[in-house]
């Protein structure tokens, strides 16, 4: 679970509430955290990629990634997938292997942990973020706490959503991608690897998203528009400016059919926040301002982000008085972890 105590380069953010759990272990074993993704579209049983279903237990997306391009003679960039999936768990997913001619043959476990499900040819290739969402059944042990009061706080979370963290994982081993991010953004490191150029440069967007949501839960307006906001539709990437707060914009936000946004920086955007949406995140942007502007002149494309989530088909059950059980979905980028922090510290 997310640290109690801040390490050396994060803080601890705030929750929405006061977690109805005081302890709670995941993890226990791979097969209590499962994952699966939901593709947003299947392999049509042609052309020149070759798609895998994978199941593993026990590796990360980069090293069966790896393994895949050894097994079938080609290189590294030849393999694609479109999430990082943790090692730690029991996931599925896909990867897809540029083959063009060529026949290949896997076998079911090619390694200790790792199961081939499913092959198929595709006319392209996988590209990261290419996915409807994951959906994660996971199982909480040894807890401790009112069942009413998680079972509450469930019901609430289904409804309301949940601050739409990026999860401590996006920023290495107890934070310590920041300091190398901070270094690179300065001219201070050189990074050749793209790969990991591509990590700290998200690592720093992430940061810097996380503290304006922290501040937005401070300020009690994490998911209600306040004026300036920039809106996302739920659902979609589209957004609107929110100049004034209406009740009608109340309502819908309130029944979670749009969400106030935040930045994931860089270059200057075309569409801005104003007003006091504008002023709250101006604080954040001014106090991280040698990351800020390090991604301008990397040239990093800004974007935005919902600042909740709301989670679908969310169900959960007690297995026994002290083990929980959650089944949910969630749209590509967004943590389980972030929703996990809410039941127990």
């Amino acid at each position: 679970m997310p640290a109690t105590e801040p390490t050396a380069f994060l803080p601890v953010w705030p929750t929405a509430g006061e977690p109805p759990l005081t302890h709670g272990r995941i993890k226990s074993r791979p097969e209590d955290f499962f994952v699966s993704e939901i593709p947003l579209a299947l392999p049509a049983g042609e052309g020149e990629h070759l798609w895998i279903r994978v199941r593993k237990r026990g590796w990360n997306s980069a090293a069966v990634a790896a393994l895949l391009a050894k097994l079938a003679g080609v290189g590294r960039r030849d393999v694609s997938h479109a999430g990082l999936k943790d090692r730690q768990a029991v996931t599925e997913q896909w990867f897809s292997i540029h083959l063009p001619g060529r026949e290949l043959w896997l076998p079911e476990t090619p390694d200790d942990g790792i199961e081939i499900l499913e092959q198929r040819r595709h006319g392209r290739k996988l590209r990261r973020g290419a996915l409807k969402g994951n959906r994660f059944e996971i199982v909480i042990r040894d807890c401790e706490g009112e069942h009413a009061a998680v079972d509450g706080r469930l019901a609430r979370i289904a409804v309301e959503g949940f601050p739409n963290y990026f999860g401590e994982q996006r920023f290495g081993r107890e934070g310590g991608n920041i300091p190398k991010a901070r270094q690179m953004l300065r001219g201070k490191r050189r990074v050749r690897d793209r790969e990991q150029r591509a990590m700290l440069i998200s690592s720093a967007r992430s940061l810097i998203f996380n503290d304006l949501l922290a501040l937005r839960i401070e300020r009690g307006c994490w998911r209600r528009p306040v004026p300036g906001d920039l809106m996302q539709l739920g659902g979609s990437n589209s957004l609107f400016h929110a100049e004034t707060i209406d009740d009608e914009l109340t309502q819908r936000a309130g029944a979670a059919g749009i969400h106030p946004t935040g930045p994931l920086a860089g270059d200057a955007a075309k569409l801005m926040p104003s007003g006091e949406a504008l002023a709250l995140e101006q604080q954040i942007l001014d106090a991280h301002a040698p990351l800020v502007n390090g991604l301008r002149k990397q040239r990093v494309a800004s974007a935005r982000r919902a600042l909740r989530v709301v989670p679908g088909g969310l169900e959960h059950a007690w297995l026994d008085d002290g083990s929980l059980r959650l089944a949910f979905s969630l749209p590509p980028g967004s943590y389980a972890t972030a929703l996990l922090r809410e039941l127990m510290p």
